[in-house]
């Protein structure tokens, strides 16, 4: 997951001065959903298409300090989040 949300931060695989920020970015994104209903079995699961844009967008929002777009950014993580809690696949899983 850290080469794909360093991508889309467009930062060089071969630069790792950020990793570490990234990966918090990336637990604390996962943390979230978690908290907010997500199964944490669905919030590891690099594999899933809407888990990925999630945690992709909340690094995003929240990576650096001077993003103009951040406030956009953090309203789709939102809405995103919102449509996860609201689907039995995210919350309740195979019943």
């Amino acid at each position: 997951m850290l080469e794909s949300v360093k991508k889309a931060l467009r930062i060089s695989q071969s630069n790792t001065a950020f990793d570490e920020e990234v990966n918090d970015l990336i637990a604390a994104a996962r943390n979230d959903l978690r908290i907010a209903g997500v199964l944490a079995a669905k919030t590891d699961d690099d594999t899933d298409p809407l888990i990925r844009r999630a945690v992709t967008v909340y690094c995003k929002a929240n990576f650096g300090f001077d993003n103009p777009d951040a406030e956009n950014l953090q309203s789709s993580y939102i809405m995103l989040k919102a449509h996860l809690t609201l689907s039995q696949e995210y919350t309740v899983g195979d019943a």
